[in-house]
């Protein structure tokens, strides 16, 4: 027999072409299916035929939800929160058999199944089932409409933050069995705090405190958050915490597990992987652990039972999202607190304004210890003005006044210290020698640098700027206004040159430090933890920070010297905090005093006599200059409204291969923007006015557009 002949009798191991005609033999003698891509023909589910969707689109004049029809064979899996697919974008005269075709595939969430449609027109057929795990669920969908609504943006945008995207292998694995929830922790630290052990009291016996927490300074703040879930967990209920960046993440998740072992609570952050972070999700949502802690992308995440919200220093710019709509995790969690009706702790070594308003309002209460536990835990804090830097001959030599010095000698005899420094790099801004004008390029008008030694740039165009020359003098030589974190440790390296000189900055940032004398030089928000804190700090160039053209200037610079000053040991055990700042400034006062919650207080007061935020609700709108005076006119504002401007936007062109800042016009163009104020009670009629104009200007396609956004963190 030969080789032919016997493979024609085991068809199953003919060639493809064989092959290929049986199988499609078989699928032919089978029941015919209807095709997925429109399932024409197929029959609809008998009960509740209509899904409604939200698409995965976040244009605002689409944010509504979409009705579509479910076929018989996705009846089971189409329920209410799984990810589709469906096609959207098909017109009324794409119908055929009475169902209409055509469109783009884009994915979206089933939020309900109906028997009919208020759409009196043929629907589309569901395209298909992504994964029959409900991942929407109505206390997140609601949460996603109130979020969408206070910042006039879609919900679609909002569900593509508090949903993460898909992984099919994380999905398939089951979660752990839920722990059986534990006992009620002891106060530990918190009895440093008038009323911190009736705080955890209350969430332990199942109640719903709200309080804002002025920390005290040292290391103690991720322990004392540690046990706020703990009591929480132990009445049964879940809890959320969001700070800044991974490491203070990493600081509460070491204290939580420390605490109450591991499996009882979830790390949700970017660092840790799509796959990782979407286990970790479905772990919440499953019930499978009822406490979460993570940076601001846990704000939505879907703790069952939420019993408490925590914040930890909400004055980070870190916790406002930068995709739209823009939403801040303190405005979240305080949503989250009123929709869930479940306690709210805001906490901080500093106090914002928004805080101290909370406080003002009686919506929360206040939570710090007496003075003297504040002057046994913080550091003595000096301060160097401008006098005492016009006398000093150290000063006039170098940047570091005699009082710098002495500390830094006295505190390299017991431990490391701690430089802070304003900027990075070499010698970020300059100026003439002679006679201090700004040194500024001759192309665009930019601020020249120095960020490293040898180089002269423009900051703004990024061009060399080799041969300047000052346009006021005819000088050639420069000055530093400003001196970058390289720089100062150089100067520091030659000045203490038998101990060693580490940095933390953008680039490369250091978790911790040895209690070896060493020299730290930081910049803000990168100060590393040492090792039993401290011995001193230097804060340079503090008028760099206060004298910004912000409204938060002061606010955000006193918060960054606290938290600085809070790694330093306390004033029983020798630590020294050193200030290059004016002493009569309010901000370099209430860091001499250790009272954030006074000067924010008078921040608070003075915004109340003036109408700014928070005491107001703003918004601003901004771009080309025609398209905002062409939305200024069309938006029909809240009779109580006032606009402020338009004004020229004075932001800085992007040099090339640097990333624009969100808001910042792109490269060439020129911007305005306008401000739009309302009294406390019309914020929600601002954002439904300004949703609506955005709305109608994107249906028509008018161009070129224009940015809104609500609570604009800069306001000059």
């Amino acid at each position: 027999m030969s080789s032919d002949d016997e493979r024609s009798d085991r068809p199953e191991e003919g060639p493809p072409e064989q092959l290929a005609l049986i199988r499609e033999s078989v699928r032919k003698a089978k029941v015919p299916r209807a095709k997925p891509r429109t399932w024409r023909g197929a029959a609809l589910a008998k009960e509740l035929p209509v899904a409604r969707v939200v698409v995965n689109k976040g244009v605002l004049h689409l944010d509504q939800f979409f009705d579509y029809a479910v076929p018989e064979e996705l009846d089971a899996a189409a329920q209410p929160g799984v990810r589709v697919r469906v096609r959207f974008g098909a017109g009324a005269h794409q119908v055929r058999d009475g169902r209409r075709e055509g469109g783009r595939l884009i994915d979206g969430f089933v939020v309900e199944r109906r028997a009919d449609s208020d759409y009196s027109g043929p629907l589309a057929a569901l395209a298909g089932v992504v994964s029959p795990e409900p991942v929407l669920s109505p206390e997140l969908l609601t949460l996603a409409r109130a979020v969408a609504d206070r910042y006039a943006g879609s919900l679609a945008d909002v569900l593509q933050l508090a949903v993460p995207p898909r992984s099919a292998r994380a999905e398939g694995q089951p979660s752990p069995e839920p722990l059986p929830q534990p006992t009620a922790p002891e106060a530990g630290t918190w009895e440093r705090y008038g009323r911190g052990s009736g705080f955890l009291a209350a969430l332990a016996g199942g109640g719903a405190p709200r309080a804002v927490w002025t920390a005290l300074p040292g290391p103690h703040w991720a322990d004392e958050l540690a046990r706020a879930v703990a009591a929480t967990l132990a009445s049964g209920r879940g809890a959320l915490v969001v700070v800044p960046d991974g490491r203070a993440v990493a600081r509460v998740d070491a204290a939580l597990t420390a605490l109450l072992g591991d499996g009882r609570h979830a790390v949700l952050t970017a660092e840790a992987g799509p796959e990782k972070r979407y286990r970790q999700w479905l772990a919440v949502r499953r019930g499978s652990v009822r406490a979460v802690v993570g940076t601001r992308a846990a704000m939505f995440a879907p703790v069952q039972d939420l019993g408490l919200v925590a914040i930890w220093d909400d004055g980070d710019a870190s916790h406002s999202e930068p995709h739209a709509p823009l939403p801040h995790a303190r405005e979240v969690l305080l949503l989250r607190a009123a929709h869930d009706r479940c306690g709210f702790l805001l906490g901080g070594v500093s106090c914002t304004v928004e805080a101290a308003q909370l406080v003002e309002t009686g919506w929360a209460s206040p939570l710090s210890a007496d003075r003297g536990q504040v002057r046994r835990a913080a550091p003595l804090v000096r301060t160097v003005g401008d006098g005492e830097l016009a006398r000093d001959e150290a000063a006039r030599a170098a940047r570091l006044p005699s009082l710098a010095w002495q500390a830094v000698r006295d505190g390299l005899r017991t431990g490391p210290v701690l430089v802070q420094v304003p900027r990075r790099g070499y010698v970020p801004r300059l100026a003439c020698e002679r006679c201090r004008t700004p040194a500024r390029c001759r192309h665009c008008s930019g601020p020249l640098e120095a960020p490293r030694e040898q180089d002269l740039l423009c900051g703004w165009c990024g061009r060399d700027a080799a041969g300047w020359h000052c346009p006021e003098c005819g000088g050639a030589r420069l000055r530093a206004q400003v001196v970058g974190a390289r720089r100062t440790a150089e100067e520091l390296g030659r000045a203490f040159p038998a101990v060693p000189v580490r940095t933390s900055g953008r680039d490369h940032v250091l978790d911790s430090v040895p209690a070896r004398p060493a020299l730290v030089v930081s910049t803000p928000g990168a100060e590393p933890v040492a090792e039993g804190g401290y011995a001193a700090a230097l804060l340079l160039d503090g008028w760099a920070m206060l004298g910004r053209p912000d409204l938060r200037a002061g606010e955000e610079a006193l918060r960054r010297w606290m938290d600085a000053a809070s790694l330093v040991r306390g004033q029983e055990d020798g630590g020294t905090v050193v200030v290059v700042a004016e002493p009569t400034l309010r901000p370099v006062q209430a860091l001499v005093r250790w009272d954030p919650v006074g000067h924010a207080q008078r921040e608070l007061a003075e915004r109340a006599e003036l109408g700014f935020p928070p005491v107001s609700r703003m918004a601003s709108v901004s771009g080309p200059g025609e398209a905002v005076a062409e939305f200024l006119a069309a938006v029909s504002l809240p009779a109580d409204a006032e606009v402020l401007g338009p004004v020229p936007l004075s932001a800085p062109p992007v040099a090339p291969g640097r990333p624009r800042r969100p808001g910042d016009p792109p490269p060439g163009e020129h911007w305005d923007r306008a401000l739009l104020r309302v009294p406390p009670g019309s914020g929600a009629a601002l954002a439904a006015s300004l949703k609506s104009a955005q709305s109608a200007r994107l249906a028509r396609g008018a161009l070129p557009p224009v940015r809104v956004r609500v609570d604009p963190p800069d306001i000059g």
